[in-house]
């Protein structure tokens, strides 16, 4: 007799779409298959209800004799200390499933492009711009990047400074070969240390998308049509093109926060009100990229954005360069230059320590105006829809009374009421179509930023790792457990290089917080104004009605 197959639920999830089911966390679930479907699988909850629940959700039940044990595949993904009705937060989600709701297809991500066969040397493009390779240790061993396909920073705050490459880099076992190309570099601002702007900066358009079939009609995908200003060349990109974008820029860059992309679904996903949302996602998505002085001009994101959507051989070998890049984790920090004077650690420090502070202030404010605004957008939508309306209707109803009178100086009262009714309705369908318009969008900068907010401790995380190395070597030197003081000078200088490029990266997202709040708050504002302003011009054009009544 075959033996069920059983999950636990390790997080609580909320069926949002037909087909779902919920479920509790630790409530067991019987699967009806250990294959997952694009990142979902399909089994019965507790209740006997059947569908789909995300597969990084549960850690499937092995039997052993009397003992139940979880499926490894399944039971490393960590808590977030969050009790979120909808996925992980998008960096766990994302990185974790290796199927996106687009149709993963394996002529597009197969093997042969995402490992170095045993023995093939590395390709630094001969022809290209001249490098040099750079070693941390005259015994450097040389990190190769993770050939996954979908990969992304660890969220365990334990080893973060570790898988990130922080301790290897701090340690001096980093070496890896940069070309002038790969140089970035951090100034001293004003404010302190800010990344080297783009002196090249452009921006890219994403145009509604189109829904397209492949194999004969048996599969369907949404395609997103991109512009790009410093190429005015357009190129078309599915979903997975961007969650494989994603995964190498969150594997390539430890201290940078790089913007989720918007969530996956594995139902409605050609849902008109679904594709619209998605592609404002993507929107902000790809604003705060062209923006930011290292992930716009970082290779894999311009072969991203120039590779012709017809030229898959071109396209093959961009992205099999990008997941053979060795410039990442711990090697990322070697391209960095950083101002001649070195940092005052403990400045530092306390910089770190209150930007922790203002992220869990910013945190807390974000969550509470999101619930807010959602809710004051679900009265409008529906509680002042239909109290306008039935207001309205009771005017109606007392000019249809009037009307009885049969009365001909009363016709033009009736009239007048009757139109007061109509405005009263009209004004109920303003309120239920405005959260579109002022709300929405706060809600969707508010989400796109807690996305930023969800990576910040993995970065601080691995910055305050390289200070507590720092301070390690400097009292094995007064212990005299290490022999020479120029180690520990190796230490400082390289701590040096992760706090300049964590306080660029703290300064760029203050000075685009700064730059999308304004802009969203005045946009705000202006659509209330108009908001309201309409409804006056309605009320005013009902009172003109009793003028000739």
């Amino acid at each position: 007799m075959a033996k069920l197959l059983r999950a636990r639920a390790i997080y609580d999830f909320n069926s949002e779409n037909p087909g779902e089911v919920s479920v509790r966390e630790n409530e067991i679930v019987t699967l009806h298959s250990e294959k997952d479907i694009e990142g979902w699988l399909e089994g019965t909850n507790s209740k006997g209800e059947r569908g789909l629940v995300p597969a990084s959700y549960v850690e499937i039940l092995r039997e052993d004799d009397n003992n139940a044990y979880p499926e490894s595949r399944y039971a490393n993904v960590p808590s977030t200390g969050r009790a979120d009705n909808a996925f992980p937060p998008p960096a766990q989600q994302q990185v974790n499933q290796q199927t996106s709701d687009d149709d993963w297809d394996d002529d597009w991500d197969d093997s042969s492009t995402v490992a170095d066969e045993p023995g093939t040397p590395r390709d630094f493009e001969g022809n290209g711009p001249s490098g040099y390779r750079v070693s941390t240790s005259s015994a450097a061993r040389g990190q190769h990047p993770k050939s996954s396909a979908t990969v992304g920073r660890n969220l365990n705050r334990f080893s973060t400074f570790v898988k990130s490459g922080g301790e290897a880099f701090v340690l001096g076992e980093a070496e890896g070969f940069v070309k002038d190309g790969d140089k970035i570099c951090v100034v001293m601002g004003q404010h302190g240390p800010e990344w080297q702007e783009n002196p090249y900066p452009f921006t890219c358009a994403i145009h509604d998308p189109t829904k397209q079939t492949k194999f004969k009609g048996m599969k369907s995908y949404m395609s997103y049509r991109l512009t790009p200003t410093h190429t005015e060349q357009q190129v078309h990109r599915r979903y997975k093109h961007f969650d494989w974008l994603y995964a190498r820029l969150v594997e390539k860059f430890p201290v940078i926060s790089v913007p989720h992309i918007p969530e996956k679904q594995a139902t409605g996903r050609f849902e008109e009100d679904f594709i619209s949302k998605r592609r404002k996602g993507l929107i902000w998505w790809m604003n705060h990229m062209t923006s930011h002085p290292v992930l716009a001009r970082c290779d894999v994101f311009q072969h991203f954005l120039t590779c012709s959507s017809t030229d898959e051989k071109n396209w093959k070998m961009g992205k099999r360069k990008a997941e053979r890049d060795e410039l990442v984790g711990a090697n990322f920090f070697l391209t960095i230059s950083t101002p001649p004077a070195p940092l005052d650690f403990q400045e530092v420090e306390s910089k770190i320590d209150s930007f922790k502070s203002f992220a869990k202030r910013m945190d807390d404010g974000a969550l509470q105006l999101n619930a807010t605004a959602g809710e004051f957008a679900r009265k409008q939508m529906s509680g002042f829809r239909k109290e306008y309306h039935k207001m309205g209707v009771a005017f109606k109803v007392l000019s249809q009374a009037f009307e009885m009178d049969q009365q001909v100086y009363s016709a033009g009262l009736n009239r007048a009421i009757s139109l007061t009714g109509e405005a009263y309705e009209s004004i109920g369908d303003y309120f239920a179509e405005q959260p579109a318009k002022d709300l929405e969008p706060i809600m969707d900068l508010l989400a796109l930023y807690q996305g930023h907010l969800d990576n910040y401790p993995d970065i601080i995380h691995v910055q305050k790792g390289a200070l507590t190395k720092v301070k390690e070597s400097q009292r094995h030197v007064e212990e005299g457990k290490m022999e020479a003081a120029q180690a520990a000078d190796g230490v400082s200088e390289r701590c040096n290089i992760i706090s300049c490029a964590t306080l660029a990266e703290i300064q760029h997202f203050h000075r685009i917080r700064v730059r999308d709040f304004r802009a969203q708050m005045q946009h705000f504002l202006t659509q209330q104004m108009a908001f309201f302003g309409k409804i006056t011009v309605t009320l005013e054009e009902a009172l003109r009605k009793y003028d000739d009544a």
